[in-house]
Order: C-alpha cells, then sequence, then structure tokens
C-alpha cells in the first residue's frame, strides 16, 4: 500500500492498516461465493448502524429481514422500513461505482445520485436537491451555511477533492471529504447518510472493506466532528482509522484457515497474558495502542497482540 504522507494517523494505527491491508490483498481475488457473504454481512450492518445513528428504530435482525426477506416487520413505522431499501439501492449504486471506476472522478452529480437513492421513497421532492432552506443541527452548536451558500459550498468542496485526492493519505482525504460534507448539510434529510458512504467510495477504491460506523459509538462519532468543527481533524481521523481497521479484522477472521487463524479474546481473559488490568487494556484498544476490534459496546483482541505490545513496550 503506497500512501502519501500522513500526519494524522497514529503510527501505530497507520502500521497495523498497512499490514492488515497487505494481508487482505493476499487473499484476493477472493471466491465469489465468500465475498459474497461478506458483502451481504457488511451491508446489513452498514444499513443498520448508519441508519440507526439517525434515527431509525430497526434492529440489526430486522434490517436483515426487511433487507434479505423482504419482510414487514409489526409495529415499526414504514418510514424505517423505506429507508433501509432505499440504503441498499444506494450501497448497490456505490459497488457499481467502485467496479466501473466511475467513483474516481467525483461530481456533484454523482453526490445528488447518492442522494436521491437514499431519500427516493421518503420524500421524493428533496431527493438529489439541494436545501432550499436554512437548517438547525440538534445537539450540535454547529450551523450549516444558509442554503443561499450550499452551492457554491458544494462547488467548492468538489475542487477541494480533485485538488487533495492524491496529496494526502486516503484515511485522512476520506475523513475530512466526510466532514467536509456533513458540514456543508447540504440537502434537508439524508446528509449523515450520504456523506458515510462518500466517505466508503474513497476507502473502497483503495482496497479497504466497506467501513462501518457503529451506533453505539454515535456519540463519540459527535465529538470527533465537533472537534474537526474547530480545524482539529486528528481525532476524526483516528476514529475513522479504527472503524478501517474493525472491518479489516473481519475479512481476516473470515478468511484465514482455521489452523492459521488467531481467536479473539475478550480483554479480561488477555490480561493472562500481560500484568495490565482489564480498564487499561480497554484504553489501549481506544487509543489504537494494542491491536482490538469493538463488537457492541466490547473490545475483544488476541493473544498475539497483547505479546506483541508487551513486547514493544519491554524494549522501550
Amino acid at each position: 500500500m503506497s500512501y502519501p504522507t500522513h500526519t494524522m494517523i497514529q503510527a501505530e494505527i497507520y502500521q497495523l492498516l498497512e499490514e492488515k491491508l497487505k494481508k487482505l490483498n493476499k487473499f484476493r481475488p477472493i471466491s465469489s461465493t465468500m465475498l459474497l457473504k461478506l458483502k451481504e454481512r457488511f451491508e446489513i450492518e452498514m444499513i443498520y448502524n448508519s441508519n440507526a445513528i439517525e434515527g431509525n428504530t430497526l434492529t440489526l435482525k430486522e434490517t436483515y429481514w426487511v433487507i434479505q426477506q423482504g419482510l414487514t416487520v409489526k409495529g415499526k413505522p414504514l418510514k424505517d422500513h423505506l429507508e433501509a431499501r432505499n440504503h441498499q439501492e444506494a450501497l448497490d449504486y456505490l459497488y457499481e461505482l467502485v467496479e466501473h471506476g466511475i467513483a474516481h472522478t467525483i461530481s456533484e452529480h454523482l453526490i445528488r445520485e447518492l442522494h436521491a437513492l437514499v431519500i427516493q421513497d421518503i420524500d421524493k421532492e428533496i431527493a438529489g436537491r439541494y436545501r432550499d432552506t436554512d437548517v438547525f443541527i440538534t445537539g450540535t452548536e454547529h450551523v450549516p451555511p444558509s442554503a443561499l451558500e450550499v452551492p457554491n459550498q458544494m462547488r467548492l468542496l468538489i475542487d477541494w477533492a480533485r485538488a487533495n485526492h492524491r496529496k494526502l493519505d486516503v484515511v485522512e482525504f476520506a475523513a475530512i471529504f466526510h466532514h467536509k460534507f456533513v458540514h456543508i448539510h447540504p440537502f434537508k434529510d439524508g446528509n449523515g447518510r450520504v456523506g458515510r458512504l462518500l466517505m466508503n467510495i474513497f476507502l473502497i477504491q483503495y482496497g479497504f472493506p466497506l467501513t462501518i460506523i457503529q451506533k453505539n459509538d454515535r456519540q463519540k462519532y459527535y465529538r470527533v466532528l465537533a472537534s474537526a468543527d474547530r480545524d482539529n481533524y486528528k481525532p476524526l481521523v483516528q476514529f475513522i482509522s479504527q472503524a478501517i481497521l474493525r472491518s479489516l479484522n473481519i475479512y481476516l477472521d473470515v478468511l484465514t484457515p482455521s489452523k492459521q487463524k488467531e481467536g479473539f479474546i475478550s480483554l479480561a481473559a488477555a490480561t493472562k497474558y500481560c500484568s495490565y488490568s482489564q480498564a487499561y487494556l480497554g484504553k489501549l484498544a481506544k487509543e489504537g495502542k494494542l491491536e482490538a476490534i469493538k463488537i457492541k459496546r466490547n473490545w475483544i483482541t488476541t493473544k498475539e497482540a497483547v505479546l506483541k505490545y508487551v513486547k514493544k513496550h519491554k524494549r522501550k
């Protein structure tokens, strides 16, 4: 993996991203059967989490029923079902863009089309159209630019993207682009979902799996975006880096033959292999110093990762 200069990614995380992506590339081309299974798993997770961040009430299992089986969940709003199905269509479009190499040329037209798919069955009148009213975002101090400024702000965003996509590390670029987009808040609804899809266009075309921001990390996600509002992008880049690592670890766990697989263990079990407490291991995981992934609210790691950290710490 050849990256331009990176200044906001922690050294340990950057090294892990390189190592994990190299391992994943060795498994490529992935068999069509396995690729379909991984795609379906990540598709459901992405749709569930991205919609849940915005208030959708479908559970992960219910999202699966709606997407894979076409069922209607009793007691859940029609809007929640439509959001799930629309998001699936937008994801399919995203994969199509990457497959045909169109994603390299980011444009306002592409962004509008993606938004139209996300919103099409919710509100056809605003699908693919920039907002014509001023908006306020509940729970944040950020006030998006006025509706009159949106077209020019979007042109400036595309200009920035074309000028910087080869200068910045891909992870930094995707994270910053995501923030710049949601900062403008160009549409009346669907900005968060579209922003996370746009971020993934850049990451997937560089070989990373679909990167998912989990519902359980919603408050932290909002905090790092608020930090970026103050021109401090490092927390956001670190946050996105951790999400990418989680996806890489899941892919590698599925693709690695059983004999070569590192078994994941809880942080409580990991204390057997070091002198650190579970709480301290959790702190290391959050900071990206210990290789770990987060499943719902719990961090898990491997014996090898713990011993690797201990060895490195002793050397220092």
